[in-house]
């Protein structure tokens, strides 16, 4: 493979109009970068946190030599999935470039940040080091991405051992592209880290047991991990000379796109993230963790006494959809409805609505109760409406606390996806957290969230918290606030039962027992959150 130089920025007119706004010739700017699975992204916002400019370039249409699909190949065996590196490389030229045809100077940036797809690794070769210094274009670079860290890298010692032999350094996606901006080998950020199964996330640093059961020589060929918010270095002098960068312009440790967007979301403690999509995920801050075989625990990216969460849930709108067609007649007007005209807590009938094998919980097939706990075939098209909803909410809030979340004073649940544009679905969002809802934009939050990084990783030695940071940021909209005690299930402490099966795939009620779950009520001294079971207990 060749190296790809890139193209030459010269400076624009003294004033510039970029994305509708005009801009001081003078005033810095920072830029996020969001080295996705189809396409490289970059957003460019000023120090009032004001996004001035916007770009993409798309792997399959832009850059058809590489025959992606969906920006990756897909091998024989169907199951192994890899990304020409290079592509990533001709596409950072080609975004450069057209981030010069729109006018954008280049040498105004302070700080740049990026984000790269979680649990993809870049094997360097011998030699890659030296390359990347030089970036002589005549010189060959093997790069072989794959997905599932830690695993694959064990495969690769194993099944392809020569190679393996030949490699000088193993980066993630996020790293990689960082030492794109360097002109040397990045580190790891705790945060991307956390994915590997590799990184002790209380101590931050490898754990040996697991590099040692992985392959040899593994501290040498990751480095050492360092915290999200470091400042790496300069950009090199080679981006300096050709691309017209300023010498004093930082590089922030790159990060996982997940990690990415928790910063772009502008998540603080306490607060909860809910994207509502064809799969529903859960990002979530969090200051003590549980980890547990269920969901992801990650290294906070804007807060190194903090850790964030993942949580997804494959039966989300699809199956909300399903219930549409058959309780409301394909209405959403009529499903909304059904939500506005049963009661909060549905007089005790709940459902678990597992159309395909779940993720978390791993279980499958669809179970109703009634108010008397017994398994029921069916409900009312209304009550049935409402059990989907609230069994969903229960389900995400459950989980969320058995990973070490808990509701504080001051928590937000950050709505987004398809499903947040319904109020009434927004509004047992709301009810079943005891917490507002407020509405966000996901589409770019890897992007922005890398360029609020970058702005906060000039400023955080001198203690400039990522709230300090996002004072200036737009705020959420606020779409719904819980219902008062008044109107629960029967007043203040009450519970829900929520079903917890003695197997997740063996189903009936000979084999499962209720779980208590204090719900919808204010927390306070009489009526504490809810006290969940040991680790190894199944939530649903």
């Amino acid at each position: 493979m060749r190296w790809c130089l890139f193209k030459c920025v010269t400076p624009p007119p003294p004033s510039v109009c970029v994305s509708g706004s005009f801009m001081a010739a003078d005033s810095p700017l920072y830029l996020g970068l969001d080295f996705s699975t189809q396409q490289l992204k970059v957003v460019a916002i000023d120090g009032d946190l004001r996004v001035l400019h916007e770009n993409s370039v798309h792997f399959d249409s832009e850059l058809p030599d590489f025959r992606t699909q969906g920006g990756v190949h897909i091998h024989a065996d169907r199951l192994t999935v890899t990304s020409p590196v290079l592509m990533w490389v001709k596409a950072l030229d080609l975004l450069l470039d057209k981030m010069k045809g729109a006018g954008l100077d280049l040498s105004r940036v302070r700080a740049v940040s990026g984000s790269g797809q979680q649990h993809g690794s870049v094997f360097w070769r011998r030699g890659a080091s030296e390359t990347l210094k030089q970036l002589d274009p005549d010189q060959n670079l093997h790069q072989l991405l794959q997905r599932f860290t830690g695993n694959q890298i064990a495969k690769v010692h194993q099944n392809r051992a020569e190679e393996f032999q030949d490699t000088e350094r193993i980066s993630l996606v996020s790293s990689f592209a960082a030492s794109l901006f360097l002109g040397c080998y990045a580190a790891i950020d705790h945060s991307d880290g956390s994915g590997m199964n590799l990184l002790d996330i209380r101590t931050r640093n490898w754990s040996q047991i697991c590099l040692e059961a992985t392959a040899p020589h593994m501290d040498r060929l990751l480095g050492a991990p360092l915290p999200s918010t470091s400042v790496l270095g300069p950009v090199s002098s080679y981006l300096v000379q050709r691309c017209g960068f300023s010498e004093s312009c930082s590089v922030v440790a790159f990060t996982g796109d997940n990690p990415a967007s928790l910063a772009g979301m502008k998540l603080q403690q306490g607060d909860v993230a809910v994207s509502l999509g064809t799969s529903d995920t859960v990002f979530l801050w969090i200051q003590q963790p549980r980890p547990a075989l269920e969901g992801h625990i990650f290294c906070n990216p804007v807060d190194q006494q903090a850790y964030m969460a993942l949580l997804c849930f494959k039966n989300g709108s699809l199956t909300r959809e399903r219930i549409r067609n058959e309780c409301s007649g394909g209405s959403w007007e009529i499903f909304s409805a059904a939500l506005r005209d049963t009661p909060l807590g549905n007089d005790g009938h709940i459902g678990f609505y597992f159309d395909t094998m779940e993720i978390t919980p791993p279980a499958v097939g669809v179970h109703r109760f009634d108010s008397a706990d017994t398994e029921v075939s069916s409900l009312c098209p209304q009550v049935e409406v409402r059990a989907l909803v609230e069994g969903q909410f229960l389900s995400r809030r459950l989980h969320a606390e058995r990973l070490g979340y808990s509701i504080i004073s001051g928590t937000r649940v950050m709505a987004t996806g398809g499903a947040s544009s319904n109020q009434e679905i927004l509004q047992v969002l709301s009810d079943v957290f005891n917490a507002p809802v407020f509405t966000i934009d996901l589409s770019n939050s890897a992007c922005l969230g890398s360029a609020y990084r970058a702005l906060h990783g000039l400023v955080v030695e001198s203690g400039v918290s990522f709230s300090d940071v996002l004072k200036k940021a737009p705020e959420p909209q606020l779409v719904a606030t819980p219902a008062s005690c008044s109107q629960g299930v029967s007043g203040p402490g009450d519970i829900t039962d929520v079903l917890v099966p003695a197997d997740p795939l063996t189903w009936g009620t000979s084999g499962s027992t209720r779980l208590s779950v204090t719900h919808l009520g204010t927390p306070s001294p009489s009526h504490p959150s809810p006290q969940l079971p040991p680790q190894g207990s199944v939530f649903l």
